[in-house]
């Protein structure tokens, strides 16, 4: 019975690592990443928006969906013959229990404070504010593109 119990446990533990590939929603936090397991062998991925979140293939039984910024969108995955093996929403949360928003003279300015106070760009906020740093998120992304 105890050696029951482990191995329950154990395959408890081990579905937790990879989420299986559902028909449901797939609920991803912007700037983390998920594997989603798939049940058939996959040859083609389409994501609708790829602002809001970016898929990496590890195999064609394994792919990474990673959150980019709040929103939803919608993820399809085919095999060879054109059958589809998964058709789910995808929405990308924020972690808020981080942000910290000020209020100065009836504008905002959002912060993430974890586990120092920076800033981050979020809709509503100052309008400079928000636009300046979009600007260095750009730049920094280009830093990070291949050649």
């Amino acid at each position: 019975m105890k050696n029951f119990a482990r191995t329950c446990a154990f395959g408890l533990a081990s579905g937790l690592m990879v989420l299986p590939a559902v028909a449901g929603p797939l609920t991803v936090e912007a700037n983390k990443t998920v594997p989603l397991k798939l049940k058939g062998t996959a040859a083609s991925v389409v994501l609708g928006n790829q602002n809001i979140a970016d898929v990496a293939v590890h195999d064609e039984h394994l792919i990474f969906i990673t959150g980019k910024t709040f929103g939803t969108t919608n993820l399809m995955v085919f095999d060879r013959s054109g059958n589809q093996l998964l058709n789910t929403e995808v929405v990308v949360t924020v972690n808020s229990s981080n942000l910290v928003t000020v209020n100065r003279s009836g504008t905002n300015f959002t912060y993430d404070c974890a586990p120092a106070c920076r800033p981050v760009a979020s809709p509503g906020d100052n309008a400079e504010f928000f636009d300046e740093l979009m600007q260095q998120q750009r730049g920094m992304q280009a830093l990070t593109e291949g050649d």
